[in-house]
C-alpha cells in the first residue's frame, strides 16, 4: 500500500493529510517524508500536506459547529473524555490553543470544540493554518537536511 500511495504522489499526500485531520487515525508525515526522498519539491510537498490537513480540520470545525453527538462519536470517534479535555484546554487558553491543532490525540478535538464554541471561521483557519504549516515545514526541513 505504501508504494501505491507514493506512486500517486501529491494527490495521495493531499488525501492522506485530509483524512489525518478528520475521520481516520492515520498519520501523513510518513508519506511526506517518502515523497521528499523521491525528489519531490519541498515547497510542493509542504503546501499539499498543509492544504489537505487544513481542509480536514475545517471539516472537523464544521462538524463541531453544525454536527450532532452522532457525528462526533460515530464519525470522528472522539471520546467524551477527549472532547472534555480539549474543551478544558480550549477554555483555559482560548482560541490561541488552535495553534496546537497539529498535535496527535488533542488536535482533532480542539478543532471540534472550536466549531462547537463558535470560533469564527477566519480566525479558526488562520490559527490552524499557522500551526499545521509550522509542523509540515519543520518535518520538511529536517528531512531535506537529513537526506543531503
Amino acid at each position: 500500500m505504501e508504494q501505491q500511495l507514493a506512486a500517486h504522489g501529491l494527490i495521495a499526500l493531499f488525501v492522506v493529510s485530509f483524512l489525518a485531520s478528520t475521520l481516520i487515525p492515520v498519520g501523513s508525515e510518513w508519506l511526506l517524508v517518502v515523497l521528499l526522498t523521491q525528489d519531490y519539491s519541498p515547497l510542493a510537498v509542504t503546501a499539499t500536506a498543509t492544504a489537505g490537513n487544513i481542509l480536514g480540520a475545517c471539516t472537523t470545525w464544521a462538524i463541531g459547529m453544525w454536527g450532532g453527538v452522532y457525528l462526533v462519536r460515530r464519525v470522528l470517534r472522539i471520546s467524551e473524555d477527549s472532547e472534555r479535555r480539549a474543551e478544558q484546554f480550549y477554555r483555559r487558553y482560548g482560541s490561541w490553543s488552535l495553534l496546537l491543532s497539529w498535535l496527535p490525540i488533542l488536535g482533532d478535538p480542539l478543532c471540534l470544540v472550536g466549531g462547537a464554541l463558535g470560533v469564527g471561521f477566519g480566525r479558526f483557519a488562520l490559527l490552524v493554518g499557522i500551526g499545521k504549516l509550522a509542523r509540515y515545514s519543520f518535518i520538511t526541513w529536517v528531512t531535506v537536511h537529513a537526506v543531503n
